[in-house]
């Protein structure tokens, strides 16, 4: 009886495989996809206009969500509690149509933010959305020779810095909506588009973009809003698919109208919703492990606290000049206030000193090496300086870690480097070339509180430091003047340029506050009674 079972089962096997096979070979292959995009591109670039109508949301930028960047202006310009209610309704936006998503976002992001110490537009949303630029967009419908007026659905203040900054559009070539606000506050809500239509002569602004008759071509995007402008001013209109949008290729950094040199904000990843739940189920166990780590750099000698560090998430590598770590003078590049320490660390001497300049009290004593501050006084930081190094000389022990820079900067960039290290009589510097990797949040801000840098940066899962000494400069007798101070300063920004692959540039810290905060960066010098203001030269 089984025998037959199996015997039966057997052929029935057999008699669906061949019918199954039967199907497979007589059906027919699915239609090719379509590519509508790969043919808008082409027809951008062979069409005779010069002048384009562009949607940022889902036309310029790829993605086809606006939900990060108004996460990035929640944590960034309110804070986490701000962040967290926008992640809560997430599942609610999705049910909301685009234009409707926007308006709500823009009430949870922007409601009771004073609108003169909103920065997130211009400090921090610029790399988020530089990131997201497509390449095949840019070149068909934004690159010389073709001009573009864009239209946005976001609120005014997240896009146009922008567009104006880093692609060099015209404030009037930006059509968007500005938040309504009362008494300096931002009220949560947006103009209507009638009422920006009605403020802006759309009209005159094509016209002078183009400058005569003509084609205005359009490039669409996400949602129907602006959709009169399109229509009543576009020959014709491209709207890509969200396949189509899935095939494009972001924008290359060397390609960018106008290089990326500054950003600020403490959050170093794109914030979608599955990366922002990702932060927030980490940062209770990301707080205990940065307490973790602060115990061991304060508690433990190198020798111990390296190892355990790594065991512990910080990774660092070594690339090891033992002709140079024997020397009293260090100078880096500045990426973050732990610098100094890694420095310290790499040479495996605990007696090396960081000159600090507006840096927290917080972090001075959280710091296992000995710190002393500066005060942009020239001839008292020269003569303080050189009497850490002149007791380290004589025997008293001790060295000196500066950062030429005056400030961090977080792209592949070198600040101007001050020749003040230069200038101290007698023996050689060190270059070391510094390279810091951060997944979560970063350890620097320039407008936010200086005082959790150190919690923030210890609060990633593994930060990653490169250190590397390079060959010694000889600094000369220390009398030669400011001119061979210079250049021994620019020599030390060119070596360690050349080792990290990055690019010198000439821009100091009062050009990075004025373009993230609208300030010099000045702070306060407590000299006895005195107070001062003054720029620092190292600091974060």
């Amino acid at each position: 009886m089984s025998k037959a079972f199996a015997k039966s089962l057997s052929q029935l096997n057999k008699a669906l495989i061949r019918r199954l096979n039967a199907l497979i070979i007589r059906a027919q292959p699915p239609p090719p996809a379509a590519r509508p995009d790969g043919r808008a591109a082409a027809a951008l670039d062979a069409l005779p206009a010069s002048v384009a109508v562009c949607k940022v949301e889902g036309g310029l930028l790829m993605s086809s969500s606006t939900f990060p960047y108004f996460m990035l202006v929640a944590l960034e310009a309110g804070g986490l509690l701000r962040g967290l209610l926008l992640l809560l309704l997430y599942p609610a936006l999705r049910l909301l149509g685009h234009g409707r998503a926007i308006k709500a976002m823009a009430v949870v992001s922007f409601l009771g933010l004073k609108k003169d110490a909103f920065r997130a537009g211009r400090a921090a949303l610029p790399k988020l959305l530089l990131e997201d630029v497509s390449a095949e967009v840019f070149d068909a419908a934004v690159a010389a020779p073709r001009r573009c007026v864009f239209v946005s659905a976001m609120p005014r203040a997240m896009v146009e810095p922008f567009l104006r900054e880093y692609l060099g559009v015209a404030g009037d070539a930006v059509v968007a909506l500005d938040m309504r606000e009362f008494r300096g506050r931002y009220l949560g809500v947006m103009q209507g588009e009638s009422e920006v239509l009605r403020g802006l002569d759309v009209e005159k602004v094509i016209n002078k973009v183009k400058g005569g008759d003509d084609v205005v071509i359009g490039v669409g995007g996400l949602g129907s809003s602006f959709l009169d402008l399109f229509q009543k001013h576009c020959k014709e209109v491209y709207l890509p698919t969200e396949s189509a949008r899935r095939r494009r290729h972001a924008l290359p950094r060397r390609r960018y109208p106008k290089p990326l040199i500054f950003h600020d904000g403490r959050v170093a990843f794109r914030p979608t919703p599955a990366a922002t739940l990702a932060m927030f189920m980490w940062l209770p166990l990301g707080a205990a492990l940065a307490a973790a780590r602060i115990a061991t750099f304060l508690l433990l000698p190198f020798s111990l606290s390296v190892p355990l560090l790594a065991a512990l998430g910080m990774h660092s590598r070594l690339i090891a000049n033992p002709s140079s770590t024997n020397n009293n003078l260090f100078a880096c590049n500045h990426r973050s206030l732990l610098d100094p320490i890694y420095v310290a660390a790499a040479a495996g001497r605990a007696d090396l000193a960081a000159a600090t300049y507006s840096i927290s009290r917080v972090s001075e004593i959280l710091s296992p090496i000995p710190t002393f501050r500066l005060t942009r006084d020239r001839a008292a930081d020269r003569a303080a300086m050189q009497a850490r190094l002149s007791a380290s000389a004589g025997g008293g022990g001790g060295g000196l870690v500066v950062c030429p820079e005056g400030t961090t900067c977080r792209e592949p960039f070198l600040l101007r480097f001050s020749p003040l290290f230069a200038e101290l009589g007698g023996g050689v510097v060190t270059p070391v070339a510094l390279h810091l990797a951060v997944g979560m949040f970063h350890g620097t801000t320039a407008g936010g509180w200086k005082a959790l840098d150190p919690l923030f940066l210890l609060m990633n899962p593994v930060p990653a430091y490169v250190v590397q000494f390079l060959d010694a400069v000889d600094c000369g007798g220390g009398g030669e003047g400011t001119e061979a101070a210079r250049a021994v300063a620019n020599e030390v920004q060119r070596r360690i340029a050349e080792a990290l692959g990055y690019t010198c540039t000439g821009l100091t810290r009062r050009d990075k506050y004025l373009m993230l905060t609208g300030n010099e960066g000045l702070v306060h010098v407590d000299r006895g009674a005195n107070k001062k203001k003054t720029a620092c030269t190292t600091s974060t």
